[in-house]
């Protein structure tokens, strides 16, 4: 190899400063997914459980709700309780979820009733 080109010299320090700002930006941008993707399982945690907790207990179902969002990191966006049904939505950060419960009824069982999640439609 031959002796470097005037001007040449000095050419690694902004070519590796670039570097440096484009790895920061990944590394920011997958700590971000990372957090949508851990507040979006915990709200759908926190919405199933809401659901079940409400419709295992049909006379205090909004308290008993609010209490197990509160208690998974959610908060209650919307709350609907008719007969044995429950809707739940709730909100943890930028992710949302909803959870339906229904009390459902299994023959053969000793006490004759099992609590049972569905996924709404």
């Amino acid at each position: 190899m031959g002796r470097p080109i005037r001007g040449d010299r000095g050419q690694v320090l902004p070519f590796a400063a670039v570097l440096l700002v484009l790895a920061a930006g990944l590394a920011m941008l997958a700590t971000e997914l990372g957090r949508i993707a851990v507040d979006r399982a915990q709200a759908r945690t926190a919405a199933d459980a809401a659901a079940l907790a409400a419709v295992a207990s049909p006379d205090r179902a909004r308290p008993e709700a609010f209490r197990l969002a509160a208690a998974n990191g959610a908060r209650v966006v919307s709350f609907e309780h008719d007969g044995g049904r429950v809707v739940v939505e709730v909100r943890v950060g930028r992710a949302q979820a909803t959870a339906v419960a229904r009390l459902a009824v299994v023959a053969g069982s000793d006490r004759g009733d099992r609590f049972g999640a569905t996924a709404p439609p």
